[in-house]
Parts: C-alpha cells; structure tokens; sequence
C-alpha cells in the first residue's frame, strides 16, 4: 500500500462546502467501527470549510480553505496518547484514533495544534477525520469529500503520483515541525490596493504608475480603468509605494503585509 497525500489546491475551491457535508453524510449515524465510531450530527466537522476574507471594503477577496486533520507524520496527538494502540498510523499514511481503545482522556484533544480533533461526550471518545479508510480498504479509491468535489480541488492521492504538486504547494503552519500530509496549493497570498483619484477634477487616474518596493524586489502596476490597482501575491512584510500621476506623487512608507492584507483607499494627487 503506498503512502496517501490530500493535495488540495485553493484556486479552485468555490466554497460550497460539499466536503463538509459529504463527511457528515458519510459518518453521522453511522458506525465505522473499528476506524471510527458515528460523528455526531452537530458540533463536529472532521472536514471543515474555513472561510477567509481578505481586505476591506471595496478591495476584497475571498478564499476558501478545507480543514482537516493533517495526518502527520511527526503527529502531537500520537505523542499525546498514553494507550497502547489507541492512535496509530497506517502504512498509507493516514492517522486512525481506535475508537475501541480511546479512554477519553482528552490529551490528543489537547495537543493537537491544529485543533482538528474533536470530543464526543456521548460515546466518551476523541474522533477526527479518518481519510475514509474504511472505504479505501473496501476498494475505494479516495474519501467522500474528495469523491464529491465538484472542481476537484480535493483529492487523495498517491504520494509518489503528487510528487510534483508537492513541490509547488505548502503545508499549513509549516513552522510546526509536524510533517503534515496535507498539502495545499496557492495559498492567498497578501495584496496591497487602492485607488487613485485627482480630487480638483474629481476623476480618477487611469494609467497611473504605482511602483511597489520592498524585501529586495520592486513591483509596477498600472491604475485600470477605475483608478484601481492591485499588488497581488506578495510576501509578509514591509513595503514603501511610490503613485506618480498628473505630473504629481505619494509616497507611503512602512506598509506591512505582515499583520494582514492591506486596502488604502481612495487616494488624491
């Protein structure tokens, strides 16, 4: 059996939360033992959709990202544990809570750090997702929320098949040292916007050059139609932009990525 990845690329998911919903049909109500038992009906997702907004209003984006657990390879939970084969890995990779041999104790509760275990309090056990291993061990070839996405931007695959997706798509909170199994691909990045506008003639400026300095590199937009630009896709950190419009300038310093994206509004020259 050959080691599983998630490779799931945030381009193309549209937030319609059918991973979310197909892992609750899957697993509400139903007894998968001995990989897992029933998820209860409410307060659980072991596949979460986790919506994002970046900016404000109007320079806004939306992104949307799949939550899961990340199947580690270096896992807190397993560490955690203190029961003889109560979590355990699989040879393909996928991390499996035994819903027989769980005490309750709540420790991989606890450590995970990406809070992707969950505890339920009627059967006095900890529970999360569990790749579908019970159908990928009766013949099928990926998860329900896989099975289900309508853009396929969430797949189970063959870690040597991934090997080049891999290699362009990052891990969440890499910073962890966890080794997750799951990867994602273009992840949102920061954006630096505004819009330009003379305010004696009360239009605004098309074509204006917005020039983007910082961390080495040096970006160039131009102002659309509508007076706005975008600088997509930038690293966290600090920026200096200089506007040159109508034979007129700004200049801002310091602006830093590095807490969140960054709208600058309507601006006058």
């Amino acid at each position: 059996m050959g080691k599983k990845v998630f490779v799931i690329d945030l381009s193309i998911c549209n937030g319609c939360y059918t991973c979310q919903f197909m892992c609750k049909d899957e697993h509400a109500g139903n007894d998968w033992t001995p990989i897992a038992k029933p998820q209860p009906e409410v307060g659980q997702f072991w596949v979460k959709l986790v919506e994002e907004v970046h900016g404000t209003v109007p320079k806004v984006k939306v992104s949307y990202r799949p939550h899961l657990c990340m199947h580690c390879d270096n896992a807190p939970c397993m560490e955690a544990c203190k029961v003889s084969g109560a979590k355990y890995k699989r040879d393909d990779g996928l991390v499996i809570i035994d819903p027989e041999k769980c005490t309750g104790c709540r420790n991989c509760v606890d450590a995970c750090p990406y809070g992707a275990i969950y505890f339920n309090e009627d059967l006095n056990i900890a529970q999360k997702c569990t790749g579908c291993a019970h159908l990928l061990d009766n013949g099928w070839s990926e998860p329900r929320c896989a099975d289900a996405c309508p853009t396929l931007a969430l797949r189970l695959m063959d870690e040597a098949d991934a090997a080049e997706l891999i290699a362009n798509a990052e891990v969440w909170k890499p910073e962890l040292g966890t080794r997750p199994r799951v990867y994602y691909l273009n992840v949102p990045k920061k954006f630096i916007a505004g819009t330009v506008y003379d305010p004696v003639e009360e239009e605004v400026y098309i074509g204006a050059k917005c020039v983007l300095t910082g961390g080495g590199e040096t970006y160039e937009v131009m102002t659309n139609n509508y007076g706005d630009f975008w600088f997509k896709g930038l690293p966290d950190g600090k920026f200096s932009l200089k506007i040159e419009a109508g034979g007129k300038s700004k200049v801002f310093d310091d602006l830093d990525t590095a807490a969140a994206d960054i709208n600058l509004g309507d601006i006058a020259i």
